[in-house]
């Protein structure tokens, strides 16, 4: 989480209705009166995600749809009044994508939560405001899982992991949310119905809109529904833990796993820091069993046996000596990786996503270490390190009298993220780019591919009335 203060929420750019009763009107004509949402303490919570990122102004109405056509409506209400609108899931976004737009819609998906499994197509066909964990759980009475695990996913919607290309820790083996979506029903900001991909599990024609539009974090259209690909689900996991005193020793440990011929589901790395806010969490003793961190591995499905002894030996030859736990003991890592953490209050704090090349993990571990040291902030690092995706934690204790965080903050996490650039890697790993990052944008993909996204979204959004402020905003502030 961060609670930095990057450019404003921005959506003060978009045209504003010179009157929001007219508005609110037409999407009374339909949407029910409860779904048309005002009050301002009604509004508030919409306002903003976890990150806090809000417009100055609150947006001028919350809608709650529950079909399609209303869906469209709206869309429509918006393009003939000329309000930005934005879409929002659960609110569990790290980017500031959802942030509400001021004098504007926020479209919640909350109303669109269906979900119906084919089980003989290993298909889950949704709505994106159904929860995630939801699916999977739905997907396992038949045999049947839903890969995709970000860590709020007991919380956050299809809708949502969709906007941000969300991943989580069995990332490993299974890839992001992108590498589970078949199929997209997506309405466009004249209110067009777009359906885009295929029911099949192959399929070439034309342009894969289909992944367009997964990370798009909102710009290009709103998603009404989702066919996800379903697989097999293991009746078997196994995990071990290793200790590892030292960044090369954790580094050791990931090539040996990663250099082992096993494709294990999950291979996560934390560090000391890391594993002391677990302890004062969760009433732990990791840091007593681990000291200066862990490397967390499981394997999974018929082979997940054979695979984590495969593993255990291949730590062993490296001069790592790997615990293989029970299935209880395995759980219980596993939950305390996902949900272990607690946030401090006294602290200013900024939570990072970026993503490198598994060779580089160790040195851009060494430089947010560095960079700890050089601006005085404590640093924690929790690693996807099976596929490169670092989730470093940097803060500095909140000082009476301070209502903003100190510079050297928003200048360790610039370096952070730089860092990480210098190393061939990107800006965000699979929480997006939203609000919060945007300013580094230009910096990964160059202001031809920034200005090419841009025009790519004028083709789907020529009066720009989707998520005006998010990522590809043209503000003069950000990027740069």
């Amino acid at each position: 989480m961060s609670t930095t203060t990057p450019p404003a929420a921005g959506s003060d750019q978009a045209v504003r209705p010179t009157d929001p009763s007219a508005l609110v009107a037409a999407l009374r004509e339909h949407l029910a009166p409860a779904d048309v949402l005002t009050d301002p303490a009604a509004v508030e919570p919409y306002r903003s995600d976890v990150t806090g990122l809000r417009a100055v102004r609150p947006p001028a109405v919350v809608v709650v749809p529950r079909t399609v056509e209303q869906v469209q409506a709206v869309a429509r209400a918006a393009t003939a009044h000329g309000v930005p609108l934005v879409v929002r899931g659960a609110g569990t976004g790290l980017a500031g994508a959802a942030a509400a737009p001021a004098g504007g819609i926020v479209l919640s998906t909350e109303g669109l939560a269906g979900i119906r499994i084919d089980a003989d197509d290993h298909v889950a066909v949704v709505g994106p405001g159904a929860i995630t964990d939801h699916v999977d759980l739905a997907a396992r009475e038949h045999g049947l899982m839903y890969a995709p695990d970000p860590a709020s996913s007991q919380i956050s919607t299809i809708g949502g992991n969709i906007a941000t290309n969300a991943g989580g820790l069995r990332c490993v083996k299974y890839g992001v949310t992108r590498e589970s979506v078949l199929a997209l029903d997506v309405v466009l900001a004249d209110g067009t119905l777009l359906r885009t991909g295929h029911r099949s599990v192959k399929g070439v024609t034309g342009y894969d809109l289909v992944s367009l539009i997964v990370g798009s974090e909102g710009t290009l259209g709103i998603v009404v529904g989702a066919t996800l690909r379903l697989l097999p689900a293991p009746t078997h996991v196994r995990t071990l833990v290793v200790s590892v005193p030292s960044l090369p020793d954790a580094g050791r440990a990931v090539g040996a796993v990663t250099g082992s011929g096993v494709r294990p589901s999950t291979v996560e790395l934390l560090n000391a820091a890391t594993l002391e806010n677990i302890d004062a969490h969760s009433g732990t003793d990791l840091v007593d069993r681990h000291g200066g961190g862990l490397v967390l591995v499981r394997t999974d499905g018929p082979g997940a046996d054979a695979e984590i002894t495969a593993l255990a030996d291949a730590l062993s030859a490296a001069g790592l000596a790997a615990q293989v736990l029970d299935d209880a003991e395995g759980e219980r890592y596993y939950e305390l990786r996902r949900t272990g953490r607690g946030h401090r209050t006294d602290l200013w704090s900024v939570g990072e996503d970026v993503a490198v090349p598994r060779s580089a993990l160790v040195p851009v571990l060494e430089a947010i270490e560095e960079i700890g040291r050089r601006f005085d902030v404590e640093v924690t690092a929790v690693a996807h390190a099976g596929d490169g995706n670092l989730h470093p934690g940097l803060s500095t204790p909140r000082r009476h009298g301070e209502t903003e965080p100190p510079a050297r903050l928003h200048e360790a996490a610039d370096a952070l993220v730089r860092a990480a650039l210098a190393h061939g890697g990107t800006i965000s790993g699979e929480h997006g780019v939203g609000i919060a990052k945007r300013r580094w944008l230009a910096d990964e993909l160059g202001a031809e591919q920034v200005a090419l996204q841009r025009a790519i979204k004028a083709v789907l959004d020529p009066a720009g009335i989707l998520a005006p402020g998010g990522f590809l905003a043209d503000d003069g502030v950000a990027p740069r």
